[in-house]
């Protein structure tokens, strides 16, 4: 390992950023050099200070050695040489890996057959670089232990033994070869997703009659762009401040993902419902299906599409708290009906849709609890305003 300098100049100055660099042999002889760890920037009186830092005693002298540590200094040096003695006899080296669960998704990805539909499009660089294995290897990594393509470059992969399944060394996972994989994939996603919809219905006989909608954000922080998809919008995240986008999924009720779509930060939920209505139909035909959805995500307008489409649709939605005040007296005379454990529910059928209403005892202990620590904070949000009201009534 060795010390690398990258020089940026900026605003009129030499700005020089440091890293700790090692060197991997890839095949081809070729060198491919791994950051272990990025130092910043150092100044002129830090770089001073750590040539005085590090220092090797030698057998046999009395006084420290100054260690040649950076590579400007070793160039004024060249008849000096810097030698660590070692004995090989009790050298030892260890490298744990990562194997079974490696080893399952190898078989895993065989089962499903992705090499058939990846093979035609994912063909190998004109270096010879394989890009099949490097979407494996992305892959892999997200189902294993999730993260980024950068702890993917600099961690995961030399603790994984992905390298020794597929044949390859670490030249398969730098870092700029981890972006322009995934770059590759995106004009495949939805004949993925139909390659997969026909793979998990012959493997495990999904089917496609109960369906869940939702959305989320995820926010960045940075500067807003002045184009793209990074807008201000309703944060679930409570960060206002940062532009974000939105996505859209749609799951199985066994937890297949079917459909997503990355939209703006400043899309309204009753915006997206009717264009991912579409995109299923047409991917997986029309049937007598059930959408599961939250209360803001439908418009009346979209119900009465979804009821007008000419085939058989069902729904559960969560009923909008306006209408909820009216149901609640026609609620009181219905019976409660148990349908399992700690969970009971009342039936009305009003203006030809049945309302459900759901008790559940968990539920009910769980917004119990919730109540209670909102409270101890704020009774211990009051004691602490009336302890500042008596610190200042003693001033005087």
């Amino acid at each position: 390992m060795f010390l690398k300098c990258n020089k940026r100049y900026k605003n009129g100055k030499s700005h020089r950023y440091w890293n700790i660099v090692e060197n991997k042999r890839t095949s081809g002889k070729r060198i491919v050099q791994r950051q272990v760890l990025y130092l910043g920037e150092i100044n002129d009186n830090q770089q001073d200070a750590w040539r005085k830092t590090i220092e090797v005693f030698e057998d046999g002298q009395k006084q420290p050695k100054q260690m040649l540590l950076f590579l400007e200094d070793r160039h004024s040096n060249k008849n000096e040489h810097d030698t660590i003695q070692v004995k090989l006899n009790e050298l030892q080296i260890r490298r744990p890996r990562q194997w079974g669960a490696c080893w399952l998704f190898c078989e895993l990805w065989n089962l499903l057959d992705l090499d058939r539909f990846w093979i035609d499009k994912l063909l190998p660089s004109r270096k010879g670089r394989r890009w099949l294995n490097v979407f494996k290897t992305i892959t892999a990594y997200r189902l294993i232990d999730p993260g980024s393509e950068w702890r993917l470059h600099r961690l995961w992969y030399e603790q994984s033994a992905m390298g020794d399944l597929l044949g390859e060394d670490y030249g398969l996972v730098q870092k700029d070869k981890l972006y322009r994989c995934l770059d590759k994939l995106l004009e495949y996603k939805e004949d993925l997703f139909s390659f997969l919809r026909e793979r998990w219905q012959n493997l495990f006989n999904v089917t496609y009659d109960v369906l869940l909608y939702d959305l989320t954000s995820t926010y960045f922080e940075c500067d807003p762009p002045g184009e793209g998809i990074r807008k201000f919008g309703y944060s679930r995240d409570k960060r206002s401040d940062c532009v974000q986008v939105v996505i859209a999924l749609i799951v199985t009720s066994e937890g297949f993902p079917l459909a997503y779509e990355v939209m703006p930060g400043n899309t309204k939920d009753s915006n997206t419902l009717e264009s991912f209505l579409k995109k299923i139909e047409d991917q997986y035909g029309k049937s007598n299906r059930t959408w599961l959805m939250d209360r803001g995500i439908p418009t009346e307008e979209t119900i009465e599409k979804m009821k007008g489409s000419g085939y058989p649709i069902k729904y559960l939605i969560g009923t909008p708290k306006g209408r909820l005040t009216k149901l609640e007296k026609r609620f009181l005379d219905k019976p409660w009906e148990e349908v399992r454990d700690e969970v009971k529910v009342k039936l009305l059928k009003e203006e030809g849709e049945l309302y459900v209403l759901v008790e559940s005892a968990d539920r009910v202990n769980k917004e119990g609890s919730m109540r209670k620590r909102k409270l101890k904070r704020l009774w211990a949000r009051l004691k602490q305003l009336q302890a500042q009201n008596n610190s200042r009534d003693n001033c005087f």
